[in-house]
């Protein structure tokens, strides 16, 4: 009796899949993101549907839980990947920063105005400006992870400023959100009225720094 000759052929190797393709997890993760993020900006939180978002995102609504339980924590991952970052980055310049108080804070609002007031992140801003009242539980997750880095970051400037003589008003350091006020009022300004007046935020936000620096008793001429 003869035997079988051995197949020449190699086995099959077993099919990647979500579950155990961490590249396939990665690109399905980033465009869920993507397509919450673009759904959120354009219909708001309340309005936003996960079956829209995994339609857009090219997967089953299935797969959208296997990476979140529901809107709430895709929202705060849409926060986290977007805005969050920014401040990061932002902060991280501050440590070894040799510049003066006005370069720093020229530098700061290029990333701010680069990356969230025109960025995709003015959306999210935007959606927490006019949802937020109705949603606590999303302004209090806002607020710990943005609002108040923000804040914590622009003290360390101020307080920075105030140890090299660079100001002498601590008016910065008590009360941050005038640092802040200008790129808020340049986001709802646009949003209401860039078809009628459009408002050029780097010019704004320039002057408005120049006048809060006069105020805050800048030495740097």
């Amino acid at each position: 009796m003869t035997e079988p000759r051995p197949s020449s052929k190699s086995p099959k190797r077993p099919r990647a899949t979500a579950a155990n393709d961490p590249h396939s997890r990665e690109v399905r993760h980033a465009a869920i993101l993507a397509a919450a993020l673009s759904k959120f900006t354009e219909h708001g939180y309340a309005a936003t549907r996960l079956d829209d978002v995994a339609r857009a995102a090219g997967v089953a609504k299935g797969t959208l839980y296997l990476y979140f339980p529901d809107k709430q924590a895709l929202f705060e991952a849409v926060v986290k990947a977007t805005v969050a970052p920014v401040l990061s980055d932002a902060a991280a310049l501050l440590p070894a920063y040799q510049g003066t108080t006005r370069e720093l804070l020229h530098t700061i609002s290029e990333i701010l105005i680069s990356r969230i007031v025109e960025g995709p992140a003015r959306g999210i801003l935007l959606l927490m400006i006019a949802e937020g009242p109705r949603f606590p539980e999303l302004a209090a997750f806002h607020h710990r992870e943005v609002v108040s880095r923000g804040v914590a970051l622009i003290r360390a400037i101020a307080e920075r400023g105030l140890a090299r003589g660079e100001i002498t008003c601590d008016a910065a350091v008590r009360f941050p959100q005038i640092v802040i006020a200008p790129a808020m009022t340049s986001l709802v300004w646009n949003s209401l009225f860039a078809h009628i007046e459009p408002l050029d935020v780097r010019a704004f936000i320039q002057t408005y720094r120049d006048v809060l620096l006069r105020g805050l008793g800048s030495t740097d001429a």
